[in-house]
């Protein structure tokens, strides 16, 4: 059912989490995130997450309308002008479409498991704290079919809102985890049989083309600044490399994470091609 309401400024209680988008923590303490743009907030009325509320201009409204009567929850609908809908968002550009969705609970790593058969590709992230990186990478995640995201104790939340953004909403495609010991976590996917597989710049370690990513592995990518801390390091079966030229020793993550990606879905064939 919706609940549909035109507003003349933004001083409604329920409209807080547009007021203060540019304070993502808060949001992921509260359990909620922003949606903004076109392409993001369809991507989320289409998806299994709870959606709580929209802040629509007529336009989009109009276009969402369909999306927004099939929705099986309540949401509130709040109509706004797009001039009105600028001024929260800070720039003239924006396509006056926003949406807040709740965070859905967290995958076990059981779960997981349980429900992805071989072979089994899952990506996990260490360290990770820029949110167009996290968004980036979340975006070739589900490109190249991987399975399911591991976030680290020491990674910021895929839900942050430009992560969210970032990844163009894919996140609302991608199985999520947070453990809260990482290291731990990884030593018992190798227990488990799977190859837990490490995306390192040095370059003594192997290199990518030497790899057979075929049977089940976890690929596992570190800071923006740092790498991958030496006790999550430790805890992989393997560091590999990226072969580059010489004077250049590292790839952003995203790029990194492509590069990967691509190799192991290149190596099992997958995922087809379209047209």
């Amino acid at each position: 059912m919706l609940h549909i309401q035109k507003i003349h400024s933004f001083d409604l209680p329920d409209l807080q989490p547009y007021r203060t988008m540019r304070r993502p923590l808060e949001h992921e303490q509260q359990g909620i995130f922003v949606a903004e743009g076109e392409k993001v907030v369809r991507r989320l009325l289409q998806s299994h997450f709870i959606v709580v509320s929209a802040l629509l201009s007529e336009k989009w409204l109009r276009e969402f309308e369909p999306l927004l009567k099939a929705r099986p929850e309540e949401i509130r609908i709040y109509i706004a002008e797009k001039e009105l809908l600028e001024q929260i968002i800070g720039f003239s550009m924006f396509q006056g479409a926003l949406a807040l969705g709740r965070i859905p609970d967290p995958v076990s790593l059981d779960t997981i498991l349980a429900n992805h058969p071989t072979p089994r590709l899952f990506v996990a992230l260490d360290s990770l704290s820029n949110a167009e990186n996290l968004g980036g990478l979340v975006r070739n995640c589900v490109a190249f079919d991987t399975q399911a995201l591991i976030v680290g104790e020491t990674s910021s939340s895929p839900f942050l809102r430009r992560a969210v953004r970032s990844s163009m909403g894919t996140i609302f495609q991608l199985p999520v985890t947070q453990v809260s010991n990482l290291a731990h976590a990884l030593r018992e996917l190798r227990r488990l049989g799977l190859r837990c597989i490490a995306a390192h710049p040095r370059a003594d370690h192997t290199r990518l083309a030497a790899v057979d990513f075929r049977a089940d592995c976890c690929l596992v990518f570190g800071s923006e600044g740092y790498g991958i801390s030496p006790g999550v390091l430790a805890a992989c079966d393997l560091a590999v490399a990226i072969p580059m030229a010489r004077g250049v020793d590292s790839l952003n993550v995203v790029n990194a994470a492509a590069v990967f990606l691509y190799e192991v879905a290149r190596q099992r064939g997958t995922p087809p091609c379209h047209a």
